[in-house]
């Protein structure tokens, strides 16, 4: 329990850190303006980072954190490494003004550690049996496409906001929101079959057959598959008819008593810590009496979940209880444990899907600047200096919008992070379980680190790449937010220093090849590429340290 504490600790440590580093990719831009000052600004960023946590249900980009290393690699020990490494290379970048990107630093330093332990401990493997080849390959593939697409959004959107014609202007960006709004649907529909797998454990099935060569598992995952399928025309009335009457007509025509039953079968792995002895027995060979002795319990009361529509809850407890003694003490607690709503756990699963928040945020956004130019150009007779106001109260609009992507993106990093420590310690089942409060500390620790700015990277940000003016600042937070908006619907971890910098970069270019200061874009990009490789060496070198002493 200690190393687990240690590890939350450092993770909140790095989200700290994650906060200041990163502050300055929130209000660089609004500072650089002379908007905000700089005091404001933080209080500003660091308020609607922690508003992210109203906003952000999914936590896809938790998961797919908590998911880059497969679950056999992942050990306290391992995260512990990892975050360390990761604290490290932020710190140095920090300290001499390179805006890294966090998110790759934490992935990288967690890699490396898991790879160094599957390498001293079973000795060498192919990595791709160690990590999801497919969830490192999309995050290497966005630290060039986050920017690529944050530069294209602020070219957009800077030659739109520049263009003379009052309805031609007015008529695009309603068009692009008609875009975005339809865009966003889609992720949710693709969001909600994700979750449904997810509930019917399809992953959980290819997994152990793809990776672990379990064939036993080919049965359990067609009839998985079967259920999913089921399920689809009922998803497709989610955005009309909502989450409750969704999970009705999918209990009223799909049998959900298999998967109750295999959710029981958690709660009992959950209660009896299994997953936490099973990792104590990897690190400690004294525990595997134990872990065995634990097993062959859960083994005996598994088949009487079985029974559950045959006895009620209250028979099966009975049941168990008389297979195997559970102490007094425990007895209610073991009640507890084995209370089971099947209709609210798929209701909940399902609710993580929606975005109606996100989309229509971005829509009304992109609606308040078509009546801002109407009323400035259109009402009233348009001068520079109103125009010039306009765009000021405007960056107040986009830079909160900037912040809350920021703490939607960065916050889940760390939440999956804290996540993959409690399944490693076997406090929940599976990451998509995490308590409340990860997500709650998660968020208040990146705004307080926001509070502490980052002054060194603020400079680079606001200045040395292009001098920003308050239009082109507005162009370059919306084009940031929306590109880390999409990208959270997607479960893809990119990186808000990289997104605000193409953003930046792209409404320099709109001015000329030359108002771009191209030197420092090229030793920044270095900086984002060796990021994951020496973070990993780092992860590595660390977790080696470790085993030296264990």
């Amino acid at each position: 329990m200690s190393l687990l504490v240690i590890v939350i600790a450092l993770a909140l440590i790095f989200d700290f850190i994650n906060g200041f580093h990163d502050a300055a990719n929130s209000i660089a831009t609004i500072v650089s303006t002379k908007v905000l000052t700089p005091f404001q600004a933080v209080l500003w960023a660091a308020f609607f980072n922690c508003v992210a946590f109203l906003i952000f249900k999914d936590h896809a980009v938790a998961n797919t954190i908590g998911k880059t290393v497969y679950s056999d690699f992942i050990s306290l020990p391992v995260i512990c490494s990892g975050l360390i490494a990761a604290i490290i290379w932020n710190l140095l970048t920090w300290w001499y003004g390179i805006p890294s990107s966090s998110s790759h630093t934490l992935i990288g330093g967690f890699a490396g550690a898991a790879i160094a332990y599957a390498f001293i401990s079973k000795g060498m493997m192919p990595i791709g049996e160690i990590i999801d080849s497919s969830k490192v390959g999309k995050t290497l593939a966005f630290i060039l496409l986050a920017p690529i697409i944050g530069m294209l959004i602020s070219i957009f959107f800077t030659l739109i906001f520049i263009q003379n014609r009052t309805w031609l202007k007015v008529s695009i960006l309603s068009a692009f929101a008609v875009v975005l709004y339809f865009l966003f649907i889609g992720f949710q529909e693709n969001k909600l079959n994700e979750n449904i797998s997810k509930f019917f454990k399809v992953d959980k099935y290819t997994y152990a057959i793809d990776i672990k060569h379990d064939t036993t598992q080919v049965h359990k995952l067609e009839k998985a598959q079967k259920k999913v399928a089921e399920c689809a025309p009922f998803l497709s009335n989610y955005e009309y008819q909502g989450a409750n009457k969704v999970v009705e007509d999918i209990a009223n025509h799909v049998d959900l008593k298999d998967i109750t039953i295999s959710k029981l079968g958690d709660k009992l792995n959950l209660f009896f810590k299994i997953d936490q002895i099973k990792n104590k027995a990897k690190l400690d060979t004294t525990f595997k009496h134990e872990y065995k002795a634990t097993q062959n319990i859960i083994d005996s009361l598994k088949p009487i979940t079985k029974k559950y529509f045959e006895l009620g809850p209250e028979g099966m407890v009975a049941a168990m209880n008389a297979k195997y003694a559970i102490s007094p003490d425990n007895k209610k607690d073991f009640e507890k444990a084995m209370k089971i709503d099947i209709k609210a756990d798929l209701k909940k699963e399902l609710e993580k899907a929606d975005n109606k928040i996100v989309r229509w945020g971005l829509v009304s956004a992109l609606l308040l600047f078509v009546l801002m130019f109407i009323y400035n150009e259109k009402v009233k007779e348009p001068t520079a200096k109103r125009t010039s106001n306009m765009f000021k109260r405007s960056q107040l609009l986009s830079s909160a919008a900037f912040s809350i992507g920021h703490g939607g993106n960065d916050a889940q990093k760390v939440m999956g992070i804290i996540a993959a420590a409690l399944v490693a310690n076997g406090s929940i089942v599976d990451i998509k379980s995490m308590p409340d409060w990860v997500p709650i500390s998660c968020y208040l620790a990146i705004g307080i680190g926001t509070l502490s700015g980052g002054w060194k990277i603020v400079k680079t940000m606001g200045t040395k790449i292009t001098k920003v003016t308050p239009l082109e600042g507005v162009c370059a937070e919306t084009a940031g937010a929306t590109t880390l908006f999409v990208t959270e619907q997607m479960g893809i971890p990119v990186s808000t220093t990289h997104t605000i910098t193409g953003a930046i970069i792209g409404v320099g270019a709109t001015k000329g090849v030359g108002a771009v200061k191209w030197g420092v874009t090229i030793s920044l990009l270095w900086a984002w590429i060796l990021t994951i490789p020496i973070s990993a060496i780092l992860g590595g070198l660390i977790y080696w340290i470790f085993s030296l002493f264990s």
